[in-house]
């Protein structure tokens, strides 16, 4: 018989793994049969505990006196970490794409000035290492979900991984790609919900928050997730209440996008209509806080 007529007869081995077996709730004693979270330290902010963690900052680093002082208002606004753009992977090739290393920097200074820990995107797996020099947590971006070898090696360096969702992902597809990260002995994954595409996109929403997910992949994972509002709308008007109704789902915390308070949208590099103003920032998160301590009477954090 050839090797090919052998192959071919060959019985295929059933797999004995489940999908994602290391970030599944029933896979883990201590988190099984409840709704417990495993809980994150980065640089000081725990994330996964009873008080919601605010990410905020620019969608892209353009300055680093534009950074800076987005950086400033948030922290002063309640934000717990910054969040922006040093690499941007963007729909068309001559748009913005970031500063790239000079970026990295100016988020380094920003949080040198601040005392918060930095979040940004890695869009390549050779870039893995260097962003890793400067960032708190690496930020996976939608588009980046199923980059597998990126995924590796961001699981790999050891850093604390924020996985947003695909936006035609489904749930299972997302604690996938999770377990690309876990696979590789580091179990600090964040999911972040950014919104789906469906048919009812308009002027009034670029994307639709998919807030059912929120309490699926609570009782599914026992990673924290987060939502991100900013991209989740595209609007700016529309984050509040959407950043409360993330909360109120069970969230952990929120990603939100901000622009100085005195800045032109229409001049930002990238994503200015969906960015909201420090002012409102800060009424955001006073008003999620508050919305957070109701909604733990309903959830087991």
């Amino acid at each position: 018989m050839s090797q090919y007529a052998m192959q071919k007869s060959a019985k295929p081995t059933r797999r004995s793994r489940h999908p994602y077996e290391l970030v599944r709730r029933a896979g883990r004693e201590e988190f099984h049969g409840n709704l417990k979270v495993r809980e994150i330290l980065v640089g000081g902010v725990r994330i996964g505990g009873p008080r919601p963690v605010v990410i905020a900052g620019p969608c892209s680093v353009e300055s680093l006196e534009q950074t800076v002082d987005v950086a400033r208002a948030c922290r002063d606004a309640g934000a717990d970490m910054l969040r922006g753009g040093a690499y941007k992977p963007r729909t068309s090739p001559y748009d913005f794409q970031g500063l790239g290393i000079e970026g990295l920097e100016i988020l380094a200074e920003a949080r040198a000035q601040t005392g918060l820990p930095i979040v940004t995107e890695v869009i390549d797996p050779r870039l893995v290492e260097e962003v890793c020099r400067f960032a708190d947590v690496l930020q996976i971006g939608a588009r980046s979900m199923q980059n597998f070898p990126l995924l590796v090696e961001a699981g790999k360096s050891g850093k604390p991984v924020l996985l947003k969702r695909h936006w035609g992902a489904t749930l299972q597809e997302w604690l996938c790609a999770a377990e690309y990260v876990a696979a590789q002995g580091n179990l600090n994954v964040i999911l972040c919900e950014r919104g789906i595409r469906t048919f009812s996109q308009g002027t009034y929403n670029r994307n639709t928050l998919d807030l059912n997910v929120v309490d699926a992949a609570r009782r599914e994972t026992f990673l924290p997730i987060f939502v991100d509002p900013s991209h989740g709308t595209g609007v700016a008007d529309l984050v509040p209440a959407a950043s409360l109704a993330g909360v109120a789902c069970g969230a952990h915390g929120l990603m939100i996008e901000v622009i100085g308070e005195t800045a032109d949208p229409a001049e930002a590099m990238s994503d200015g209509y969906q960015a909201i103003r420090p002012s409102m920032l800060r009424d955001v998160i006073e008003r999620a806080r508050c919305c957070a301590t109701a909604a733990a009477q309903e959830f087991i954090r």
